[in-house]
C-alpha cells in the first residue's frame, strides 16, 4: 500500500513538473504539451494549428513518459487510460480553463476556446497503474517524418563575404 502511494505522488509530482510528456497510443511515441489536473494529464489537439495525436482514442490505453524539466531524461512511465470529453461538458470546461492559461503563442487567443471546441480533441489521461519497470535499454527512437527544416541552403555570396572579413582582418 505505501509503495502504490509512493508511486502515484511521482507520478503526480513528476508530471505537473514536467513540459512535456511522451505518449505512445497505438502508433509512434508522440511528444505532448499538458495540464496536469484533478489526478490525470489533459491534451488538447488533433485539430488545425494544434498538436497532433494519432493513436488516441477514447476508451483506449496509452503509455506515458514523463521527463524532467531540467535535464530531460526519463523520470517515470505510467499506463493510462484515455477519456475524451465532448465539448460544453462541465469536465470539458474544467479541463480546458487549465489547459487555456498553458497555451504558448496561440494565434486566436481570444477565440481559442470555441475553436477548440469546434475542431479539437479534448483527452484526459488518467493513471492506472502507477508505474511501469524502465528498460533497459534505450528508447531513442528516429524522429518522425516531417516537412519543417530548420536550414536553408547558403547564400551564393555569403563565401565571398566571409573570405573579404578574413581578408581584411589578416
Amino acid at each position: 500500500m505505501t509503495q502504490t502511494l509512493l508511486d502515484q505522488a511521482l507520478v503526480e509530482e513528476a508530471t505537473k513538473k514536467s513540459g512535456l510528456i511522451w505518449v505512445r497510443g497505438t502508433g509512434p511515441a508522440r511528444s505532448l504539451w499538458h495540464v496536469w489536473h484533478d489526478g490525470a494529464a489533459y491534451v488538447v489537439g488533433d485539430g488545425p494549428g494544434e498538436q497532433p495525436f494519432p493513436g488516441l482514442a477514447d476508451g483506449a490505453r496509452a503509455e506515458v513518459t514523463v521527463r524532467s524539466k531540467d535535464k530531460g531524461g526519463r523520470l517515470v512511465t505510467w499506463t493510462a487510460t484515455v477519456t475524451e470529453h465532448p465539448p460544453g461538458t462541465e469536465a470539458w470546461e474544467a479541463a480546458v480553463a487549465e489547459l487555456k492559461g498553458k497555451r504558448l503563442n496561440a494565434p486566436d487567443a481570444e477565440q481559442m476556446t470555441e475553436r477548440w471546441a469546434r475542431e479539437c480533441r479534448v483527452l484526459r489521461l488518467e493513471p492506472q497503474s502507477a508505474t511501469t519497470d524502465l528498460p533497459d535499454g534505450s528508447l531513442a527512437a528516429k524522429p518522425l517524418p516531417t516537412s519543417a527544416t530548420t536550414r536553408l541552403p547558403v547564400p551564393a555570396a555569403l563565401p565571398r563575404l566571409l573570405m573579404k572579413r578574413k581578408k581584411k582582418k589578416g
